[in-house]
């Protein structure tokens, strides 16, 4: 990770020097201040830059003043907010109207590694979807003599789908990957349901693999927090399906992608969530993706349980089809052999970085 440098600013003289210690043995490049009063230079060709900012248990109107003015003279500057306890809580509305980024705990090495790689992921996705933007104005120009041109234009649409999705998986290592798994299951399964045409397979995967885009809109407070959440917290993480849906929209993806988007989080009995559909009403790739998602969620690791096995994941759908899950669709689940799935999950499964050997600071140099 060498390519993502990263600003530090924090007046606590050990800390700083902790911080810059151990950020340098990941291999970034740090610039490591004691205090800032004026936003950095914009280069003339702008890759992005990562600010990362200690709050101060007070003074959260100055941060966010002095944050506020560097997002105005430069765009492409993501920060992230080193702090815990109280002091977090306290900038939780600096999240939600977007003058930071992200949230971190400067004491868990894991989640600042991860709060880097996912907004340097996240900026390098904005850029490709930019880019591809681009690229698809100027196809409609000449797409009578350029066929050749919109298919690799299709290639990498594809790409920068996974690539979104990936920067959003890493905001949780805990998760991460399950939009590529969950998105093969969901093929798969669609097929054995007898859709054969392979557009609406292939949207069904890319609404599978975006199934979550939502939560990028999600503070990671409300997200990763630890303990239950409260009612209102429940209520931000229920906006997501609606969220999701309306970033995709404007992409003009076809139906199937926003079915799945919209209404993943709907149960065949109608007691889910955004609208409270029921049966038939649910359409047919979001009760596909239903089976798929739960299949995935059973047999990973999460931190209060183990991954549990295959023949656990059909117990559990066998017991909620009617409720949770269309009958139908279990039952083309049940009909195919455990070995399918565990092929799968072996062929997508990704195994992340040894974070063990982060957990302490590289001597000071």
């Amino acid at each position: 990770m060498s390519e993502a440098g990263v600003l530090l600013i924090i007046e606590d003289d050990k800390k700083r020097t902790e911080l810059c210690a151990f950020l340098s043995g990941l291999g970034i490049t740090v610039d490591a201040r004691k205090s800032l009063t004026a936003p950095p230079e914009a280069p003339e060709r702008s890759d992005g830059l990562i600010a990362l900012i200690v709050a101060p248990r007070d003074g959260q109107k100055r941060l966010s003043s002095l944050v506020a003015e560097w997002k105005r003279r430069r765009p492409d500057l993501s920060i992230i907010a080193l702090a815990d306890g109280e002091t977090a809580a306290r900038l939780l509305p600096s999240l939600e109207d977007g003058t930071l980024d992200l949230l971190a705990d400067p004491s868990n090495p894991a989640a600042l590694y991860s709060a880097i790689r996912s907004e340097r992921t996240k900026d390098e996705a904005r850029r490709g979807i930019d880019r591809s933007k681009d690229s698809l104005r100027r196809l409609k120009k000449e797409l009578a003599l350029h066929l050749r041109k919109s298919r690799e234009l299709e290639e990498a649409y594809d790409t920068t789908l996974e690539n979104f999705m990936a920067a959003l998986d890493l905001r949780d290592v805990e998760t991460y990957g399950h939009s590529k798994t969950v998105a093969r299951y969901s093929y798969v399964l669609a097929e054995a349901a007898g859709i054969r045409d392979p557009g609406a397979l292939d949207s069904i995967r890319k609404g599978a693999l975006l199934h979550d885009a939502g939560k990028i809109a999600i503070p990671d407070a409300i997200l990763k927090k630890p303990g239950p959440l409260g009612p209102k917290e429940w209520d931000v993480i229920r906006r997501h399906p609606a969220l999701g849906y309306g970033l995709v929209r404007d992409v003009k993806l076809v139906r199937e992608v926003g079915d799945i988007i919209l209404c993943h989080h709907e149960r065949y009995d109608g007691t889910g969530y955004p609208k409270g559909l029921k049966g038939d009403k649910i359409p047919l790739e979001a009760r596909i993706f239903a089976v798929a998602d739960t299949l995935d969620a059973v047999t990973s690791h999460r931190p209060y349980r183990g991954p549990r096995d295959f023949r656990t994941a059909r117990l559990e759908l066998e017991k909620n089809a009617g409720r949770q899950f269309d009958p139908q669709v279990v039952d083309v689940f049940l009909g195919l052999d455990l070995a399918v799935w565990e092929k799968i999950r072996f062929e997508t499964t990704r195994i992340l970085p040894p974070f063990e050997d982060l957990r302490r600071p590289a001597p000071a140099r």
